[in-house]
């Protein structure tokens, strides 16, 4: 600790406490210097997020994931279908002061749209009404998956996608959704992809279903969008991942679809194995 400087002392004491209920941060309190490696640990650590949560950090290392993808915290960025919000819950007070924490999720109103994406959007308003004083002004952006607009032409520095794109390959809309990522960004914004790993190969028709996607297949729906491809980690990655399992990606952790059934076995073999690639708009 004596090695801080004395700014970085302030800043870390101030990210704790804008982690705590109740607390009201003010932008002028919030320092300009971009270093995630000192921004997140503490939201990380924050009494915002449940032991449930925090437990998947190991498997979905958030501090390296956006580190790569190159979140700064004076960026627009948008997070597409955020679910119940576990990454919701680290980037919106990242953003909170400099930045802008958009979410993208289908219009509930849309008729015949699964129940799960109505009451995903329900939680992120109660979030937005509830809890602006530890995540801000979130800015939440409904757009039909038939036809997506993620929001002004070149108004996003990053757009953020977890795990989402098996399901788009089921319902079709998976170049549609690429496009809409490459007109939302800004020239030289990132698309920051992390997706259940099918062996490549893999027909996607066929690996989809089961929650995977080969990297081969995600970059050519990027790379047919416009967008360049930039750059693969293995942060990642699971080697105990065999992807043969009963429910596909779904027997896993968190949803260990089987129950009690081989229980302690899914549990060693922990979460997915995750491509995490970047993408450029040129």
């Amino acid at each position: 600790m004596n090695s801080f400087k004395p700014a970085v002392v302030l800043m870390v004491a101030l990210l704790i406490s804008a982690c705590q209920p109740g607390y009201e941060r003010d932008a002028a309190e919030v320092p300009t210097e971009d270093e995630l490696e000192l921004w997140l640990p503490p939201i990380l650590a924050g009494d915002h997020r449940s032991e449930a949560h925090k437990h998947r950090d190991q498997y979905r290392n958030p501090l390296e994931t956006l580190s790569f993808f190159g979140v700064s915290v004076d960026d627009r960025v948008i997070e597409i279908n955020p679910g119940n919000g576990w990454y919701t819950e680290i980037l919106a007070p990242l953003l909170f002061a400099h930045g802008q924490y958009v979410a993208a999720t289908p219009d509930p109103s849309i008729d015949g749209l699964p129940g799960y994406f109505v009451a995903h959007a329900q939680g992120m308003q109660e979030r937005k009404n509830e809890q602006s004083e530890l995540f801000g002004e979130i800015e939440i952006q409904f757009y039909d998956p038939e036809s997506p607009v993620l929001g002004e032409p070149e108004s996003a520095d990053k757009v953020l996608t977890f795990r989402n794109i098996h399901g788009w390959i089921n319902a079709g809309t998976a170049e549609s959704m690429f496009e809409a990522f490459a007109e939302v960004l800004k020239p030289g914004g990132v698309l920051g992809v992390v997706q259940h790993r099918a062996p490549e190969g893999a027909d996607p028709d066929a690996s989809a279903p089961e929650g995977y996607v080969s990297e081969s297949a995600v970059i050519a729906l990027a790379e047919a969008a416009g967008l360049s491809f930039d750059g693969r980690s293995e942060v990642n990655a699971n080697p105990k991942d065999t992807r043969q399992h009963p429910y596909g990606v779904w027997t896993l952790p968190p949803s260990l679809r089987l129950g009690d059934e081989q229980r302690e076995h899914y549990l060693d073999v922990g979460e997915s194995d995750r491509m995490t690639l970047r993408f450029k708009k040129e």
